[in-house]
């Protein structure tokens, strides 16, 4: 009997019994990740698309133009309309601007601008004049894309269409006001005085940008004989 529990206990000093609870060994495995099938792609990321189109077409109010629009101006500040809009910048991202046009022509810009963001077609900024406290000079140097202004048509006594909330003008540093000499009033748009050329923004004759707007009826001032504001576009000219 002795011998026997003397046998028991030399082997249980020689081959300890394993602990379920060992440290040294997991008690589960991670789960293993199955690869991809053969000849099935791996799931990537998808980049995020940028915002649709939007326009909003609101009443505006006076406090809104405090430089831009005064009693006698052609038409009342009731008559115009501020439209938020998308647009695309130059950085190659989506903005929302400001314009104020008048009322009737809300569908003419909400239509063409919306073909611009669908181009991608870039616009540095865009503010009401009023930014600048309606000094044009000024909006045009920031190359600022602008509509309604009530100030006189360059070099006359009479009314500018912007006046009328009836034109705008785009990217004016890439398509400056060129006179019948070649020269511009801004030193920042001194080299985009010829047309036709490249670059981000430019508006040459017969682009996608011209044809855009002369399909809602609007002009632009790069045809005009002699001086030529390559920035202007308008509803029936001038």
């Amino acid at each position: 009997m002795a011998f026997a529990v003397l046998t028991t206990v030399s082997c249980g000093a020689t081959e300890p019994a394993a602990s379920p609870a060992s440290s040294a060994e997991p008690t589960s495995a991670p789960p293993a990740t199955s690869p991809p099938a053969q000849g099935e792609p791996e799931a990537t990321p998808s980049p995020t698309a940028p915002p649709e189109f939007s326009a909003k077409v609101s009443a505006v109010s006076r406090d809104r133009l405090p430089y831009s629009w005064r009693p006698g101006c052609p038409v009342h500040y009731r008559d115009l309309r501020l439209v938020r809009l998308s647009y695309w910048g130059f950085d190659d991202a989506p903005h929302t601007g400001e314009l104020v046009v008048r009322k009737t022509v809300t569908d003419d810009i909400t239509t063409v601008f919306r073909k611009l963001y669908d181009w991608r077609w870039p616009i540095q900024q865009m503010k009401l004049v009023d930014a600048f406290k309606a000094d044009d000079y000024a909006s045009i140097d920031a190359n600022n894309t602008s509509a309604f202004n009530c100030r006189n048509a360059t070099g006359s006594s009479n009314w500018s269409n912007h006046a009328y909330g009836a034109a705008i003008d785009i990217n004016p540093r890439q398509n400056p006001y060129v006179t019948a000499s070649g020269s511009t009033a801004h030193k920042n748009a001194e080299k985009f005085t010829k047309r036709p050329m490249k670059g981000k923004g430019v508006i040459n004759p017969g682009d996608k940008v011209v044809k855009a707007f002369a399909a809602v009826g609007w002009e632009w001032g790069g045809y005009w004989s002699g001086t030529k504001d390559l920035q202007h576009f308008s509803k029936g000219g001038g």
